[in-house]
Formats: C-alpha cells, sequence, structure tokens
C-alpha cells in the first residue's frame, strides 16, 4: 500500500476511472479522517464529487464486526427515509486482486458539513441551537425505529426475536477474542448484565448500534444546526431499539462516566444541550412509545463501549492503528465497566441468566 495506511491512491484512480468514469477526474489523494476507532475513513479529493472511503481497520479484525456489505447495504436502504443518510456510490471486494485496499471497501458521497466532537467546537453555534439540534438527534433515532424493514429492504438484515441474548454472546466472545490483561469489573459487569435481562420487550427496529453526537454531521447556521446525515453504521441490524437510546444516553454523559481519562464529547453543561432526561422524553414523544427504566441499556451500552476500545488497545499495543489518540483508549475501560456495574446493579434481575 502507499501514499496513506491502508489505501493506495493511484489503485484507487484506476479503480474509479474503470467503474465509474462519470466521477473520474485525474489523480486522487486521500486522508485518514480522524475520530474513527474502528473501521478506517478515508477523505478522498480529486474526484468530480466529493468522496469518502471505508474499510475495516488494519488488524486484530473480529469476525462479523467489520462488515462493510452491511454497512453499504443499510445506508442504501435508508435512501429517502426520514434518516438522512450519505448517498452510496459502491460496494468494492478487493481481497484477491488487493489493488486499493486489499479489504472490502465502499464509496460514499461525502457531506458537507461538521462533526461535533469536541468542546470547543461548541462556541460556533447559539446555545439554543445546540439545544434543538440535541432534541433532533433523538427525532431522528425515533424516525429510525420507525422505519419498516420491509419496506426498505431490510427484512432479513436480523433476527429481531432473542436479540439481547445474542448481543451479550456477541460481545462476551469479542471480549475473550480481546483479552491481555485482567479487567475484573468488566467481568462483573458482563454477568451482571446475564442476570437481570430486560424481559417483555417485543418491539423490533433497524438499530444503529452506535448512537450519538459524533456519528452525526452537523450542518445549518449558527442559530439552527441540522443532523445533515448519520454516520458509522458498522453496527447495524435488527433489534430491541432501546439498545440505541442506552448508547445515546452513555456516549451524552460520557465526560462524567470517564471523569477525564481521555474521553471527549461536545456536550458538556452550559454549551446549551439538553440533558438527557429531555432526550428520551423527546425519543417517547416522537415514537409514541412508553420508555421503561433505561438502566440495564445504559449498562449495556458500557460494556459494549468497553469491550470495543479493549479491542482497539489490543490493536493500538501490536501497532495496527491508524491516527492519533490510540494510546489513551485503554484507560477509558476501567471507568467505564465500573460505570456500567452501578447501573446493571441497580436494575431488578427479569429473566434469569443467559449462558
Amino acid at each position: 500500500m502507499t501514499d496513506v495506511p491502508g489505501l493506495d491512491c493511484a489503485g484507487l484512480t484506476r479503480w474509479l476511472a474503470g467503474a465509474h468514469p462519470d466521477l473520474a477526474d485525474g489523480e486522487l489523494s486521500a486522508s485518514v479522517i480522524a475520530g474513527g476507532r474502528s473501521n478506517l475513513t478515508y477523505r478522498v479529493d480529486g474526484a468530480r464529487l466529493p468522496l469518502v472511503l471505508r474499510r475495516p481497520p488494519l488488524g486484530h479484525v473480529l469476525s462479523s464486526a467489520h462488515d462493510m456489505g452491511r454497512e453499504h447495504r443499510v445506508i442504501s436502504s435508508l435512501a429517502g427515509s426520514a434518516v438522512p443518510v450519505p448517498r452510496t456510490i459502491d460496494l468494492v471486494d478487493d481481497t484477491a486482486a488487493r489493488d486499493v485496499t486489499g479489504t472490502a471497501f465502499f464509496v460514499m458521497e461525502r457531506v458537507d458539513g461538521t462533526v461535533l466532537a469536541r468542546p470547543g467546537q461548541n462556541a460556533a453555534y447559539a446555545p439554543a441551537g445546540l439545544h434543538a439540534l440535541g432534541l433532533e438527534l433523538a427525532g431522528t433515532l425515533a424516525d429510525l425505529h420507525a422505519v419498516d424493514p420491509a419496506a426498505v429492504g431490510l427484512a432479513d438484515f436480523g433476527r429481531p426475536a432473542g436479540y439481547l441474548e445474542r448481543q451479550l454472546t456477541t460481545w462476551r466472545r469479542q471480549y475473550d477474542a480481546s483479552r491481555s490483561r485482567e479487567i475484573p469489573a468488566l467481568d462483573a459487569l458482563q454477568d451482571a448484565l446475564a442476570t437481570r435481562l430486560p424481559a417483555g420487550n417485543d418491539r423490533s427496529a433497524v438499530v444503529h448500534g452506535d448512537y450519538r453526537l459524533d456519528n452525526a454531521i452537523v450542518a445549518g447556521p449558527p442559530h439552527a444546526p441540522h443532523v445533515a446525515a448519520v454516520l458509522d453504521w458498522e453496527m447495524a441490524t435488527l433489534g430491541d431499539p432501546l439498545v440505541d437510546l442506552g448508547m445515546l444516553g452513555l456516549y451524552w454523559d460520557i465526560n462524567a462516566v470517564t471523569d477525564g481519562h481521555g474521553a471527549t464529547s461536545a456536550v458538556v453543561p452550559g454549551a446549551g444541550y439538553p440533558e438527557f432526561d429531555e432526550l428520551a422524553d423527546a425519543y417517547a414523544a416522537r415514537s409514541g412509545a412508553v420508555l421503561p427504566d433505561l438502566g440495564w441499556y445504559r449498562a449495556f451500552a458500557a460494556y459494549k463501549l468497553a469491550v470495543i476500545l479493549e479491542g482497539i488497545h489490543v490493536r493500538y499495543r501490536a501497532g495496527e492503528t491508524v491516527g492519533d489518540g490510540f494510546e489513551v483508549i485503554g484507560e477509558l475501560v476501567e471507568p467505564l465497566a465500573a460505570d456500567g456495574l452501578t447501573r446493571a446493579t441497580a436494575t431488578r434481575s427479569t429473566t434469569g441468566t443467559v449462558a
């Protein structure tokens, strides 16, 4: 590979000229878009449209965790729905030819706007605008969960029955595959989640899997920013929609959860953003759902993120990451596990142990 890690720009130029000559306009250049900690995202310049390329990470790829085909499929299927997504261009399996990435990858059109990931970015917006943006983010999540999977060609995108049990099994397997040190709090959280599994929630929807403010592109004027596109659909499936709400809650309060251990979020006191309880109310009003206590879902979100970050920590130590900030990832696992354990143990056991 040349030019940037994991991507051969000369090969990408040849591919685009052959597969999409209407978009080709000479030599392409690419750069890694900062912020991603799992699949790699590249800004691609030099085509007739601004483009983005997505590929799996360079190493330590867990089975089924970085499926480019699934991510491309869900984004393509949601085009034209109430959920704003980028326009997809193509999905390519380059594992045999090894001309571009040596992996599967997909290309989509780049959406203009800003990803709000740091407190300093809030200064560009009015507090009332950020408050409304937070409520819109919750409303957009409700819109996603209102999408009929069959109507957009996603009826077979997942197996809703037994979704939570399978999620725990899946993330237990991912954790086992990423073990490199002892983390007693994370082991305890894993067990607590299994013994307190929510019962009686039969609702199913398209689940994003990693829904948060910095997985959205924000556009518009300072007084009225809006969600221009929702990104990073690599963990999307069909399942319990409250998992998304739990993940949104975790990230909304991530600065407090990690207590300065390296996580950053634009959502800080005084900027104008609503409290998470207000987001939950906005989601409930938009969806018409009566929400249960979200303690188990908030705990599961902490567990899931901790397992993801532990996997990234392993890749970082093996020299298989691209970009800055990976050196502090491992420090976030313990506080996430502690927060999740507090929430999980406050949740009443309802169904018994999941093996």
